[in-house]
């Protein structure tokens, strides 16, 4: 027999998943009353893609569309685009890392519907590319009526994305959101009127956008800014800038390197009063 290569020894290592069975055993041992719910969701289940499709199903299904054809849907998805599950267990680290109501790794994965809305957009999204437009649909209609988050299956989001409490969010189709941004509750990303085309939102890497933050039209908002709670952006963001009010300006720096890491809400007061206008 051959010795395993490098790459398959790495392929048999799952830290998160470890980490989600182990914290799920526990829950069984503190929590009895739970053990059919923990097993039927995590220790029932030999791989995190199998838990998560698993769980995701039990949320979306309807006597309509049984849980088992959503669960055949997101495995579909699975296959077609296997960086799903890595993008979901950065979404886990970045949800235990940000959030201090986190306190375990399960906890996303079994409770928290802002992690369960962004991975169920995530099968949706592959969905929607292999033609399969309508069961797409069917899981941003589901899901919002389950968690009040309306994602287009079309918009584009990135790994290691925090979205806290999950509730009252709208990203509209041709938003991007990259790698590492933080969301809080009552955010939009929305257009600005009837136009076609690309009309929503880029939001690049390292954002922190508040509470009730809206964020309207094909605008920029730069690599590591902040957006402050309930603000009304209607123009583009420099990098490393806070804005605030309605409309938005720019009322200081960012006051870290990477704030949706950090969720550092301090402002820096900003040198050049040009960039304040």
């Amino acid at each position: 027999m051959r010795p395993a290569t490098k790459t398959q020894t790495l392929q048999k290592l799952d830290p998160v998943w470890d980490r989600i069975r182990s914290e799920a055993e526990e829950i069984t041992r503190l929590e009895p009353a739970l053990g059919g719910f923990i097993f039927s969701s995590v220790l029932n289940h030999d791989s995190f893609e199998k838990a998560l499709s698993h769980r995701l199903a039990q949320r979306l299904g309807t006597a309509d569309i049984g849980g088992d054809l959503v669960l055949q849907a997101f495995e579909d998805a699975l296959e077609a685009e296997p960086e799903i599950g890595f993008a979901a267990r950065a979404d886990i680290i970045a949800t235990f890392e940000r959030d201090p109501a986190c306190h375990r790794y399960v906890d996303p994965l079994l409770y928290f519907k802002g992690y369960q809305s962004i991975q169920a957009h995530r099968m949706a999204h592959r969905l929607w590319h292999l033609g399969r437009n309508d069961f797409a649909y069917y899981l941003q209609s589901r899901t919002s009526i389950v968690s009040s988050m309306d994602v287009h299956p079309a918009a584009r989001i990135g790994k290691g994305i925090m979205v806290d409490h999950g509730h009252d969010i709208v990203i509209g189709e041709t938003a991007v959101i990259e790698d590492n941004v933080s969301i809080m509750q009552g955010v939009t990303l929305g257009g600005t009127g009837k136009e076609a085309g690309d009309r929503h939102p880029k939001i690049r890497q390292g954002v922190l956008i508040g509470a009730g933050a809206k964020i309207l039209g094909n605008i920029e908002i730069g690599t590591c800014s902040r957006v402050a709670a309930c603000s009304v952006v209607l123009h583009d963001v420099p990098p490393n800038r806070t804005v605030a009010g309605v409309p938005a300006k720019i009322v200081g720096y960012a006051g870290c390197a990477e704030p949706a890491l950090t969720m550092d809400h301090q402002v820096e007061p900003v040198a050049d009063e040009a960039d304040s206008g």
